[in-house]
């Protein structure tokens, strides 16, 4: 991993919300960057077990999404970035 975006984290910029609003208890969604980018993230998803491969995250089900690889796929990674999707990220939300 590259990077960790989780607001449970005492680094994260939305911690003091998570402190106050959610007494601490921050959700089970979170986002990470795999190193080597879109290839690597795309295969990190496709060896994934106990983690089912959708991009409806928020089910009641473990999901994980590589958006580079699945709902931005058709984008270059000049537009992934415009959009501010970096390539290596993974979407984890475990239900």
């Amino acid at each position: 991993m590259t990077w960790v975006n989780y607001p449970g984290l005492p680094s994260s910029p939305d911690y003091p919300l998570v402190k106050k609003l959610m007494k601490g208890k921050a959700s089970s969604v979170m986002s990470f960057g795999i190193k080597g980018g879109r290839d690597n993230g795309a295969k990190f998803i496709d060896n994934l077990n106990l983690v089912t491969r959708l991009v409806n995250i928020g089910d009641a089900k473990s999901l994980a999404c590589h958006p580079a690889s699945t709902t931005h796929r058709q984008l270059s990674a000049t537009e992934l970035k415009k959009a501010g999707v970096p390539e290596d990220l993974v979407r984890l939300s475990i239900g």
